[in-house]
């Protein structure tokens, strides 16, 4: 079966509040633009998520939400996962492994934070055509394969590739 998992970083976030936590920030205004944006896009493509799991972080739930509400998912099916924020490659692999993911899920998506989630694009896809996701960019990656939990152990491709400023 044809799979998709979509890694989404985090849209801009807001700097301008001295001393609260980096897990409270929340979006800025070009964050809150980009996001809907981006989610239009994936509409348009015809991506549209089965499972949305997300980083708990503020940024990075209202990422998810607002791209949720544009390509019709509800926002409260999203799964917030604390372990996302700040995750390396190993966390992502495991919150798939370890979350229940039904096997009719064909399309999955990933909202959090850089430079984990570059990283883990490029455990999988060494053919990325840039270095560092900028904000809210999207990497579709597709496999083969009857269950989630293999999705490691299969060959990866990019099947798609944006982020906000590209044009």
């Amino acid at each position: 079966m044809k799979r998709t998992l979509v890694l989404i970083r985090h849209a801009k976030s807001d700097w301008n509040t001295p001393g609260q936590p980096d897990f409270e920030r929340t979006l800025n205004e070009r964050g809150k633009a980009d996001a809907p944006v981006m989610g239009q896009r994936l509409l348009k493509q015809q991506i549209i998520p089965d499972l949305i799991l997300s980083s708990s972080a503020k940024r990075a739930a209202k990422t998810a939400r607002l791209i949720a509400k544009e390509v019709g998912y509800e926002k409260e099916d999203i799964q917030y996962i604390d372990r996302l924020y700040h995750a390396a490659p190993a966390v992502f692999e495991s919150v798939i492994s370890e979350t229940d993911i039904n096997d009719e899920v064909q399309t999955l998506f990933m909202v959090a934070h850089n430079p984990g989630i570059t990283q883990f694009a490029f455990d999988l896809l060494r053919d990325l055509p840039i270095t560092d996701l900028p904000t809210c960019a999207i990497v579709g990656i597709s496999f083969e394969a009857e269950h989630w939990r293999e999705f490691r152990d299969v060959k990866h491709h990019l099947s798609y590739f944006d982020y906000p400023k590209n044009q």
